[in-house]
């Protein structure tokens, strides 16, 4: 007999990793010498960087090399008067990716379920090869050759968001799959020699990061209930990312916060499908910078600390595109309680805020 019965996805789990090198201060330092000729930008740069809310960064670029280990130091890649060619990138991001994805699947302590995983999806708006990520995934972590793939690149900073739509998607359409979601990212492979200090301050926020999350049918972490896009009108232009000859090239207008504190106060009640925003216990917003989240927080009008997962992972962490609201998520699933709900919400070029509703299970 036919059932309407719906199938529900849950995220089970999440685990995240970073690269072993924390670079935030050596690059504060690298980025003061590239406008130590100018002492008016120079003293907005470290008023800003005071002000970043970013403690602490990771690449898998060294400031320095410990003795005895392999790898490479940023001042190898990154030679002043020859940066790399987006091709040495590209190579790069071959080597460090596969390194990154590994430790946070390994996280997720599979076990048994690792022969369960029936589809991977992968988000990266930072490197690009093929065979790819994927196939190494799969060679590295021993998952079986006839998993389904899917690829969703270069979406920038909400694409976690998306990847969680199609394994949705997936888990309602085919309710024993077992979708594993990796959402990578290596930004630091993408910095630019200049001395134009909106492009500074902007590297100054991104930093490499991954997450893993399994999700399925099973009813254990967090429910995905439903998702909504928000475009702000005539905003294309204010986030854009661009495949350049050294690197890609992120152009990042200071007018974003405005435009996104406008858009909630304007859409707060579609967003979050038209319940009152004091009856969201959980807000993982994408921490895309401390101004980013400051208009948030003003256009939603919400308490003093409803960011404050968003907050303690910029501070740890910095930027991570793609990974970083899967970070907060991480948080929020250690401590939310059964039945409270969320929203989690990222931003990227459109400019399109997407969101996902969310509550928390067994």
């Amino acid at each position: 007999m036919w059932s309407s019965r719906v199938t529900e996805a849950y995220i089970n789990r999440i685990a995240t990793a970073v690269p072993p090198y924390d670079v935030h201060d050596r690059f504060a330092r690298f980025a003061a010498s590239l406008l130590e000729d100018d002492t008016r930008k120079l003293s907005l740069f470290r008023r800003m960087s005071d002000r970043s809310g970013i403690e602490h960064r990771y690449s898998w670029l060294a400031p320095v090399l410990p003795a005895g280990e392999p790898g490479m130091t940023a001042h190898e890649f990154y030679r002043t008067g020859d940066f790399p060619h987006t091709a040495e990138r590209m190579q790069a991001f071959e080597v460090f990716a596969p390194l990154l994805a590994k430790t946070a699947i390994d996280r997720l302590s599979l076990g048994d379920e690792r022969s369960e995983i029936s589809h991977l999806l992968i988000t990266s708006c930072t490197g690009f090869y093929a065979p790819g990520l994927d196939f190494q995934i799969i060679e590295s972590c021993g998952f079986s050759p006839s998993i389904e793939r899917t690829f969703i690149g270069f979406m920038g900073c909400y694409a976690a968001i998306n990847a969680l739509k199609v394994a949705r998607h997936i888990v309602r359409s085919e309710p024993d799959a077992r979708v594993l979601v990796v959402n990578l990212e290596l930004c630091s492979l993408h910095l630019q020699h200049s001395s134009d200090l909106d492009d500074i301050l902007s590297f100054m926020i991104f930093s490499d990061g991954c997450a893993a999350s399994l999700v399925s049918a099973d009813p254990v972490g967090i429910e995905i209930q439903s998702f909504r896009a928000a475009f702000a009108p005539q905003s294309s232009g204010l986030i854009q990312w661009r495949i350049g000859d050294s690197g890609f090239d992120m152009d990042l207008s200071g007018r974003v916060p405005g435009v996104i504190r406008s858009v909630l106060q304007e859409r707060a009640g579609e967003i979050v499908g038209n319940c009152p925003i004091a009856d969201i216990d959980h807000w993982a917003v994408h921490p895309g910078g401390r101004s980013i989240l400051d208009a948030v927080e003003q256009g939603l009008a919400l308490n003093q600390g409803a960011l404050a997962w968003s907050r303690e992972i910029l501070r740890r962490f910095g930027n991570m595109s793609s990974a970083s609201v899967m970070f907060v998520l991480e948080q929020i699933m250690r401590v939310a309680e059964r039945g409270s709900r969320g929203c989690a919400m990222s931003f990227g070029p459109g400019l399109v805020a997407e969101t996902m509703l969310f509550k928390a299970a067994a």
